[in-house]
């Protein structure tokens, strides 16, 4: 067993991932804070790992804590989930160097929470079912694949038009009044075009369905709560290049500035962690 010293684990137990934040374990890094995640249906093997660390303080958000905490048979802290997450976001865009006055926080985990953050506080303004259980839902549902690795993989050689309506096909050559690369209707073109569109196709558009929706709804909220910034932050978001791409140029077109907070997937899991201290 590794050594330890005031060993701080932080966990945020959600519909998809576990995902933990900790601190104090000895080695020739120093003690710094590190992350490690494990599926839902590996709940089991989240409950071992952190048995490893007998002595370590515990604090625990998300909807399947509970359920964690049961098969730890020890004390642990909880902490509400949506004060983790900014907590966490917090801190994580001070690593990055960011400080801003306000923004939108955009969560998308198994679905997307949204919430107001400023130099005044914080409160969560909406949500959306459209997340990771989505695509990973809509992906198993239409291609047959549920891997999420696979399907950000798989979607790289995807092409949208094949799937989505463009505002560029309903014009027919005419001048749009906006960019006619822009989406008119998801998977909107499936039945008016003769060859069924490729796996890798399908994907990309399941992608571009919850990018889109995710940035739509957090732009309106950043119009309701009169803040120009959004910064997008959950699992979704990780090694997804397209999604990522897209949720970018979206809000952009929308008149905001995203940022994509790296480790964002984290930010329960650190605020969890941030308790402790």
């Amino acid at each position: 067993m590794s050594e330890y010293r005031e060993m701080k684990i932080g966990v945020d137990a959600g519909g998809t991932l576990i995902k933990i934040a900790y601190s104090g374990e000895r080695d020739e890094r120093g003690d710094g804070l590190r992350t490690i995640k494990f599926p839902t249906s590996r709940l089991a093997g989240a409950a071992e790992w952190i048995a490893r660390y007998p002595e370590a303080r515990i604090c625990m958000t998300g909807g399947k804590s509970r359920v964690l905490a049961s098969l730890l048979k020890r004390e642990a802290a909880e902490i509400g989930e949506f004060e983790a997450t900014v907590r966490g976001a917090l801190h994580l865009l001070k690593q990055e160097g960011r400080e801003l006055d306000s923004f939108i926080l955009t969560n998308a985990g198994t679905g997307t929470s949204i919430h107001y953050v400023g130099r005044d506080g914080s409160h969560r303004i909406i949500g959306t079912g459209v997340g990771g259980g989505t695509v990973l839902g809509l992906s198993s549902l239409l291609t047959g694949e549920s891997d999420f690795d696979a399907i950000v993989k798989a979607s790289l050689a995807g092409d949208r038009q094949r799937v989505d309506l463009l505002v560029s096909h309903i014009y027919e050559g005419a001048e749009p009044p906006i960019p006619g690369d822009l989406t008119a209707s998801n998977f909107g073109s499936v039945l008016q075009n003769k060859e069924a569109p490729a796996k890798a196709d399908i994907l990309l558009s399941v992608l571009g369905l919850a990018g889109e929706t995710i940035t739509t709804v957090s732009v309106m909220a950043a119009a309701m709560a009169g803040t120009g910034n959004v910064v997008y932050a959950g699992s979704l978001f990780e090694g997804n290049a397209p999604l990522s791409g897209i949720v970018e140029r979206y809000t952009r077109i929308r008149e905001c500035e995203p940022f994509l907070l790296p480790n964002g997937g984290f930010c329960g899991a650190v605020g969890a962690w941030l308790s402790l201290s």
